[in-house]
């Protein structure tokens, strides 16, 4: 893929080279950027579906000129950091070690499509379980009834940054019946259906919406901060300072709801990306 990725940006040097990953978060991504930066005038080539590695070596190697990245991917995946850090933290410093690496980081928007452990609505609001707090608060005092039961992926559940340190640090006891571990697209089936109470999701899943789920706040801020954000190379801005203030005017406009309404707009109600990328667009008089 990145050979391919090569061959391409050789012939066709002109137009900004925006990659994005193969999910339908990245990909409206992709297309709401490219719509935009197009109607400003630039001409955008899209490389889509890429997986995280590949993409960022694309970037490096100058075989992309923009993509939009998240924070926590850049912390832990690309450099190697998993020290527990604030979201400013976060951004502070992937920024600072991609100085050196010729890549920009613009400003992050309020996206943060990190874990979460999440519920169905009605039983959040009628236990009144806002937090993860409150659900360990809520399993402790009923400990002498029915056992809750969790739903983890696999790879979390079997991490060595996953789901035992976030037991540690919340005081969560689990006995070994109460763990389900499972693909991470049935965890949202598992909830809705009440196979289990409780379970791990990403917080801009169209599925928390189409469900109607509710993701508990992290209280005591145990998983890293997934912002999503800008990041250009360096030399591509200077020879085109305008889109630091383009694309940081999207970032602006994205936080979670947004994001789960037009995730939830492709992935429940069917409808084109493209179509829902320039909606939203559209709605902000950007189009």
């Amino acid at each position: 893929m990145a050979a391919s990725l090569l061959c391409v940006t050789q012939v066709m040097a002109t137009p900004l080279v925006l990659g994005s990953k193969n999910f339908t978060e990245q990909r409206l991504l992709s297309s709401i950027t490219a719509q935009y930066l197009t109607h400003k005038g630039f001409q955008v080539e899209q490389k889509t579906d890429l997986a995280s590695m590949i993409m960022r070596d694309a970037l490096l190697n100058r075989q992309l000129d923009l993509v939009w990245e998240y924070t926590g991917t850049a912390l832990v995946i690309y450099n190697g950091i998993h020290q527990r850090m604030n979201p400013p933290q976060v951004y502070e410093t992937v920024k600072r070690l991609d100085v050196p690496r010729g890549l920009t980081w613009l400003n992050p928007a309020s996206l943060n499509n990190t874990y979460a452990l999440a519920m169905t609505k009605k039983r959040a609001e009628q236990e009144g379980i806002h937090t993860v707090s409150d659900l360990v608060r809520h399993m402790d005092a009923n400990q002498k009834g029915k056992p809750w039961m969790l739903a983890f992926d696999m790879e979390f559940a079997g991490r060595a940054d996953g789901l035992k340190p976030m037991q540690k640090l919340y005081k969560l006891q689990l006995d070994r019946p109460q763990i389900r571990q499972m693909d991470a697209g049935l965890v949202y089936n598992a909830i809705r259906d009440g196979f289990v109470d409780a379970g791990l999701v990403y917080t801009t899943d169209a599925r928390i919406k189409g469900f109607d789920l509710v993701s508990l706040t992290d209280d005591l801020a145990y998983f890293p901060s997934y912002a999503a954000t800008p990041v250009i190379r360096t030399d591509v801005l200077s020879k085109n300072p305008a889109l630091a203030e383009d694309l940081n005017t999207l970032s602006a406009l994205l936080n979670n709801e947004t994001m789960l309404s037009l995730n939830a707009e492709v992935d429940i109600k069917h409808r084109p990306i493209p179509e829902v990328a320039a909606a939203f667009l559209r709605q902000h008089g950007l189009l």
